[in-house]
């Protein structure tokens, strides 16, 4: 049975919806650059796979995490998935997939450079790669989950650097989400006034996870009994692609070898 973390948002906690709704816009906005050989990169419990799968001629799902793989083969026998810890991408031939897709993993990569190199590589000439992450101008407080988090300069020349072309867009919201995001910004600031030596910033990040999973539930289901329809009635459609990623929550990255 799956347990779910803040951080590995569940469509089964109704706490977890506008999460959830975010998340699975990216697969959404995907599915006109789908073609070929898919491959993706960290499939977690599953999100996009019976979005975008089957709009390819195969598809091959990586993640970290043994359990979830060997669920996910076992829903999707048509499919193939494998266990992998990455970079590199151990394994997998140069130039051979048409579409490699990875939502909401770069920022947790040490190695990011080496990431995107080892996805250009395994693309066929022409092929494309769609990454998505979060957006630090609207990041609410650290996340000990993640090695960094990005501007969309800095991850823009960070791609511009490995990839041939690179078009930069975001996944926005409207006021439905906006209103949820600042009840969120207000929600987070009273745990963390209680932070007056900064500690959340100069802690590692490894003692910060538990307390941030309590905290970070806690919020999220003070948020669905305060917010109500703000959290249950947001869909992936309240979660726009933008043509700038300027004023997104993720940056939504086309990256053409």
């Amino acid at each position: 049975m799956a347990t779910y973390t803040t951080e590995i948002t569940s469509d089964k906690l109704i706490s977890d919806n506008p999460i959830h709704q975010r998340l699975l816009k990216a697969y959404i906005a995907a599915t006109p650059f789908i073609e070929g050989k898919l491959l993706e990169i960290g499939c977690g419990e599953g999100r996009g796979v019976e979005i975008l799968a089957p709009k390819a001629e195969s598809y091959l799902g990586l993640d970290k995490i043994p359990e979830i793989v060997r669920r996910l083969q076992e829903k999707y026998p048509q499919y193939r998935f494998q266990q992998a810890i990455i970079p590199p991408l151990q394994g997998l031939p140069s130039s051979t997939y048409d579409t490699v897709v990875s939502f909401q993993v770069i920022e947790h990569i040490e190695e990011d450079d080496l990431f995107l190199n080892e996805i250009h590589r395994v693309l066929k000439p022409g092929g494309q790669a769609i990454i998505s992450t979060p957006n630090i101008k609207y990041s609410l407080t650290r996340n000990p989950w993640h090695i960094r988090e990005y501007t969309p300069e800095a991850l823009k020349q960070l791609c511009e650097g490995i990839f041939t072309s690179v078009e930069t867009m975001g996944i926005g919201g409207n006021k439905k989400v906006w209103s949820y995001h600042d009840a969120n910004r207000l929600s987070v600031r009273k745990f963390t006034r209680w932070d007056i030596f900064n500690l959340q910033y100069r802690l590692p990040a490894t003692w910060l996870r538990f307390p941030y999973e309590v905290l970070n539930r806690i919020n999220r289901n003070l948020l669905h009994k305060s917010q109500g329809k703000n959290v249950t009635g947001i869909t992936h459609e309240d979660y726009p692609l933008l043509q700038s990623p300027e004023q997104a929550l993720d940056l939504y990255y086309i990256l053409k070898k």
